[in-house]
């Protein structure tokens, strides 16, 4: 088992050699980069087929592909923008004089390594029009994000921002939005209606995190893309369930975020969840006991 946990990248270790330490500053650098530079070119890239224009970008697939979890452009390339800037922060603690900072970063570092991977994969076959395989490639991320949230979830967060719960709500969301496109009358009666029902298992999943774990990251990320759901809604379809649904979930959302995250800011406790087991107010909101 020791020799297993010595080959696994993914196995939960507290120090890392100065070998390990230099392949994950270089891997994650390079896999940041790749994540970062498709996102950003395949967000204005319009493409073109046999001389007619073919939606290519990823909003142009977003809006040709109408479906009841169409995102708008503005508010989730904004939430990415901010996702990728804080990454860098993430980044920088790779390099820090500090062994602990160091260690703390590179325990999430194969998750993080993987997950831009996978978001770059990800971002090629949708693009692309290959909805089935992508949505795979959202499902693997799925599980290996949900992993690093169970396994690290104790950390700063500079780290489980960024790394962990920015990603990590992206991507929930994300199965939905790519699903939707993936199936077929994607616009029809029954597709509005099944998706009148799963909207509110982004409520679900976000009071998970902000009852249980006390997460207020995680709610603020899920309240955002909510309110990006909502407005691309509202913007297609005035008179629909939908937006409303999605603007619901987001006051909804956005209210106990603030309940948690102002007892977090002052170093006070929010009264559910499980209670933190240090007064140190940059780690207390993320600190859950066995």
């Amino acid at each position: 088992m020791d020799r297993l946990n010595n080959i696994n990248p993914f196995a939960r270790r507290d120090s890392h050699s100065q070998g390990s330490v230099v392949a994950y500053k270089v891997l994650t650098v390079l896999t940041w980069l790749l994540s970062f530079i498709s996102s950003v070119y395949y967000t204005f890239d319009k493409g073109g087929w046999n001389g007619y224009y073919h939606p290519r970008s990823i909003w142009d697939v977003n809006y040709h592909n109408y479906s009841g979890f169409t995102q708008n452009y503005m508010i989730t390339s904004l939430y990415w923008l901010a996702i990728f800037l804080l990454q860098l922060g993430y980044v920088a603690h790779l390099f820090s004089s500090s062994i602990e900072t160091v260690n703390v970063a590179c325990a999430v570092g194969s998750h993080f390594i993987a997950n831009n991977l996978l978001h770059f994969v990800w971002v090629l076959l949708f693009v692309h029009h290959h909805f089935v395989w992508s949505e795979i490639i959202l499902i693997l991320n799925f599980v290996n994000l949900t992993s690093l949230y169970f396994r690290h979830n104790t950390y700063p967060r500079f780290i489980h921002l960024p790394a962990v719960s920015g990603p990590l709500a992206w991507t929930f969301v994300a199965i939905y939005w790519n699903g939707a496109i993936m199936v077929p009358h994607q616009n029809s009666l029954v597709a509005r209606i099944f998706a009148n029902v799963f909207i509110w298992s982004i409520l679900g999943y976000g009071m998970f995190f902000i009852m249980l774990y006390k997460d207020y990251t995680m709610g603020f990320a899920l309240s955002v893309l909510s309110a990006s759901l909502g407005v691309a809604q509202f913007h297609r379809q005035v008179v629909a369930f939908q937006w409303i649904f999605a603007f619901v979930i987001m006051a909804v959302l956005f209210i106990f975020t603030m309940l948690v995250a102002v007892p977090a800011w002052t170093g006070k406790e929010a009264p559910w969840g499980r209670r933190a087991t240090t007064n140190d107010t940059e780690r207390a909101p993320l600190l859950a006991d066995p």
